[in-house]
């Protein structure tokens, strides 16, 4: 079975990335309730923090081998 990647959302910077690796090492939530943490944070709507987090977590092992 073939592994497919999320296209990365246009949004998208490296900042976003960071800031979620952050968030996710604080133990602060739950990685599914992070969208609501994007929005605050960097004023973005829901639906693209959804695409940013749904690349975040679909990339994760790929960049923290």
């Amino acid at each position: 079975m073939e592994n497919k990647t999320i296209e990365k959302p246009e949004i998208l910077t490296d900042d976003h990335l960071f800031y979620l690796d952050e968030l996710r090492e604080s133990g602060i939530t739950n990685m599914f309730g992070a969208s609501s943490y994007l929005v605050d944070e960097f004023d973005m709507c829901k639906a693209e923090s959804r695409e940013v987090l749904a690349y975040w977590m679909d990339t994760f092992s790929d960049r923290h081998k």
